[in-house]
């Protein structure tokens, strides 16, 4: 892969990991479409350890105190909104763990086309517009109980289907369910740390059992731009979250669908 290609991939998954606009759909798009080749599973590796190191390096102090009161819960300490929300974490990343070890293959040989990514992609959105719009705003984060953290985890399970977008899902059934935009927002950044932890810990053993042979410049590339592009996208959104709401991405949505939905039936 050439350096620019390489830098464009890495900022589309950098950039589409935290927005509500699907970062598997474009992803798969430039090889579909363009004619391109594909990224390769060391890439895809490097991708997400660089989504993984911005969300982990954003969010740092609360992730420190999350995990140190999550760990003391095991030796007997008192329950604290951080403890709660650490085994929130684990807990809402169970749904789509086992749900990838279960379909990842129907999902990879049936579902990764144009034709299923411009349906998601229209659906979904229209339901993150319909959440967004009848939002109450009622709660926040520590609010939630354990049937508010499996509803979201089994919304996040669903975005193994290309076009969902895993943050416009789990958004939306936060948004459902009551949040505020800024507190559906930074759980789902949250709760996205431990799932990209797992596929990249999935995706790194299949390349190591594969015997595949990485370009390390390409990797290290691909690592550096996907953090800083991620990085730079959930600061971005979260300032911008309460002034415009989900309707931009929404309409983006909508005009990603159609388009893909043209190329389908005349390419």
């Amino acid at each position: 892969m050439g350096l620019d290609y390489i830098v464009m991939l890495a900022v589309i998954q950098g950039v589409t990991e935290f927005l509500p606009i699907s970062s598997s759909a474009h992803l798969i798009l430039p090889a579909q479409l363009l004619g391109l080749a594909d990224q390769g599973l060391a890439f895809d590796v490097a991708t997400h350890v660089g989504t993984l190191m911005a969300i982990l390096f954003y969010f740092r102090r609360d992730f420190s105190l999350l995990t140190y009161a999550w760990l003391r819960s095991f030796r007997g300490g008192r329950s604290s909104q951080h403890s709660r929300l650490g085994w929130a974490l684990v807990i809402g990343t169970i749904p789509a763990v086992l749900a990838g070890l279960a379909f990842n293959n129907l999902i990879e040989q049936h579902l990764r086309s144009t034709l299923v990514i411009a349906a998601t992609t229209i659906l979904f959105g229209l339901l993150l517009w319909f959440a967004d719009a009848k939002r109450t705003e009622s709660r926040k984060n520590r609010d939630l109980n354990l049937k508010d953290v499996l509803i979201i985890g089994c919304a996040q399970a669903l975005a193994l289907i290309p076009g969902t977008s895993r943050s416009g899902i789990t958004i939306t059934a936060g948004l459902m369910l009551g949040l505020t935009r800024q507190s559906a927002a930074r759980f789902s950044f949250y709760l996205s740390a431990p799932l990209i932890m797992a596929a990249g810990a999935y995706k790194g053993l299949e390349l190591y059992q594969n015997g595949d042979q990485a370009a390390w410049s390409a990797v290290l590339v691909g690592t550096a731009v996907a953090a800083i592009s991620a990085y730079a996208c959930i600061h971005w959104f979260l300032k911008i979250l309460d002034r415009v709401g989900m309707l931009p991405f929404v309409i983006y949505r909508m005009i990603l669908g159609a388009t893909l939905l043209g190329l389908y039936w005349y390419l």
